[in-house]
């Protein structure tokens, strides 16, 4: 969750590259940082999204404001600033934009391709009457099923996009977004900061916002109005458009009072027993609304965002593996291979742990939720099908068959 400068980003990146071996394409210039914060949340995202899931009451959306969808926002908008920003600065603004609608075209058929996965695999579990559970329903596609022709144009057009279906184009339209703030940044840097100021405010206010579905007035849960103001944060900090924080152990200790202050004010064991916190939370609810992304989410992720940059220190220096050859130097080493690894693949492992999760409720429910030992099993099964996924990913993207080898 680096917010470095990127004086440091080529130092992380080399670094990294000399002591985590098998971490990272050859001849890519990547963060450390990055990589491992994307893969940490990649594991936190399965975990979220498995029904009947008891590890989802030990996630950092429990004790806070802002959880794992912030970071995957904000890391996808640092990941982007790598990916687009030499396009925009050698090639121009149009063939940035282009660059840009290619990106854009491949998430797009993945939420197609996700949704089509995802809402087929239901209707099999459903039609097999192997279980009590109505899958369909659980989704709430129901109405996609009984409406197919309308609802299937409203999947094409994003006029339907039901609540477990919109990260990603909340994530395309964003993307899309970007184009625009490059330019105008290029005219000033305060034109930028207006134009994403702006827009975040029109979501507060309701001004801005898409329809999720077309028989009712349901808005999309993630608006990406209001939830592109953490993905230019982090698309701000890594094109070096916004300095460094600097590191201060004042800082420090503010940012760590207000994560601190907040936990009462967000965990549930807590807040059910404080009838006071609870009207807060209903009087004050824009500040912390998840769809609109609130402003009290904002400040949140900063303070942890704050804390994880010192933590890992310059250029993540201690998340790298320690030197010498122990066997915990080796453990650690490969373990963070892994984790980089996953995190290098978001997009392939996001997608994968979308479907598999629901895969994983439904293992849940004929194992048995109840039981720690099935809990444990289900997750870790989970883990080791993301890991899989991003090293297949990772080998197909080296392309081997372009190396020349013997027959």
């Amino acid at each position: 969750m680096s917010l470095a400068d990127s004086s440091s980003l080529s130092q992380g990146a080399t670094k990294a590259s000399a002591t985590v071996r098998g971490a990272r394409p050859a001849g890519r210039v990547r963060d450390p940082r990055l990589d491992f914060f994307r893969g940490i949340v990649m594991f936190i995202i399965l975990i979220a999204h498995v029904p009947g899931n008891w590890f989802t009451l030990w996630i950092p959306a429990r004790f806070g404001f802002s959880d794992a969808t912030e970071v995957f926002v904000f890391c996808s908008g640092m990941a982007s600033a790598i990916a687009f920003g030499s396009v925009f600065r050698n090639q121009g603004l149009l063939m940035g934009a282009a660059r840009v609608a290619y990106r854009c075209w491949q998430v797009y058929w993945a939420h197609i391709g996700l949704f089509v996965a995802i809402a087929a695999t239901m209707v099999l579990l459903n039609a097999s009457e192997l279980f009590d559970t109505d899958y369909v329903g659980q989704l709430n596609l129901h109405p996609f099923f009984k409406s197919t022709d309308q609802s299937l144009v409203g999947l094409l057009t994003l006029t339907y996009v039901p609540n477990y279906f919109d990260i990603l184009p909340m994530y395309l339209v964003v993307l899309a977004m970007m184009p625009l703030v490059i330019a105008c940044h290029r005219l000033h840097p305060l034109v930028a900061l207006a134009l994403v100021l702006g827009v975040w405010l029109g979501a507060q206010t309701d001004l801005l916002a898409l329809p999720a579905e077309p028989w009712s007035a349901r808005e999309w849960f993630f608006n990406p109005f209001g939830w592109q103001l953490v993905f230019f944060t982090g698309f701000a900090f890594m094109s070096g458009w916004l300095p460094a924080p600097p590191r201060d152990t004042r800082l420090v200790i503010f940012a760590a009072i207000i994560v601190i202050v907040i936990v009462p004010l967000e965990y549930y064991r807590i807040t059910r027993h404080l009838p006071a916190v609870i009207a807060w939370r209903n009087d004050y609810s824009i500040l912390i609304e998840k769809t609109d992304f609130g402003l009290l989410r904002y400040v949140h992720f900063l303070a942890l965002a704050y804390l994880c940059w010192m933590a890992v220190g310059e250029a993540g220096r201690r998340i790298l593996p320690p030197e010498g050859e122990s066997a915990l130097a080796s453990g650690w080493r490969q373990t963070l291979a892994v984790i980089m690894k996953v995190g290098q693949q978001s997009l392939a492992v996001f997608i994968t742990s979308m479907f598999i999760a629901r895969l994983l409720g439904v293992a849940l429910d004929v194992l048995g939720g109840s039981s720690l030992f099935n809990q444990l099993l289900v997750n870790a099964t989970g883990f080791a099908i993301l890991i899989a996924v991003a090293y297949g990913v990772g080998w197909f993207k080296s392309e081997p068959w372009r190396k020349k080898g013997t027959a």
